[in-house]
C-alpha cells in the first residue's frame, strides 16, 4: 500500500517515527510534505539501538538519541510512518536503557561493518556457485 496525500494530511504537526530503507529511524514532528512523500520533519532525532558489551561478559540493550533538527526525507526511502503516542514518547523503549551516545554509536557502526562484511563474504560464494557478480544484481534478500 503507498501513502496517498489524504493520510498525510491527518498526520501533518504530529509527532511520526519513520523507519527508512537503510534502517535508520527518526522521531520528528511532520511539518510539510509533497505530492511524491517527501517529508520535512521538525525537531528530529535519530534513535539508535544497539547491545553494548559489558566488563562481566554480559550484554546490555541500550539506546541513544541523536538531534539531528530539521530533516528532509525522500519519499522513497519510507518504509514506516506511524504516529508516536505522546504519553508514552517519554518512557524507554520496552527491554532497553537509554545509553552513552559515543558507546551506542560505536556498537551500531561496529555491527553495521560485521554486516556488510558477511553480505561480502555471502555474495562471493553466490558469485562462485553461479557464476555472477553480486554488485550489480540489485537488492537481493537472504
Amino acid at each position: 500500500m503507498f501513502t496517498t496525500a489524504a493520510q498525510l494530511l491527518d498526520l501533518t504537526d504530529k509527532k511520526l517515527l519513520l523507519v527508512l530503507r537503510d534502517g535508520r529511524r527518526l522521531l520528528g514532528v511532520l511539518r510539510t510534505w509533497d505530492q511524491f512523500a517527501n517529508l520535512v520533519l521538525a525537531d528530529t532525532l535519530e534513535r539508535s539501538f544497539a547491545t553494548v558489551p559489558q566488563p562481566d561478559g554480559s550484554v546490555k540493550r541500550q539506546y541513544c538519541d541523536v538531534p539531528r533538527g530539521t530533516y528532509l526525507v525522500r519519499g522513497e526511502n519510507v518504509l514506516l510512518i506511524g504516529e508516536v503516542d505522546l504519553d508514552k514518547d517519554d518512557d524507554a523503549p520496552p527491554g532497553y536503557e537509554e545509553g552513552n551516545v559515543e558507546q551506542v554509536i560505536a556498537c551500531v557502526e561496529e555491527a553495521e561493518k560485521a554486516r556488510r562484511k558477511r553480505d561480502k563474504t555471502r555474495g562471493r560464494k553466490v558469485a562462485q556457485m553461479w557464476g555472477g557478480d553480486m554488485e550489480g544484481s540489485g537488492e537481493v534478500l537472504f
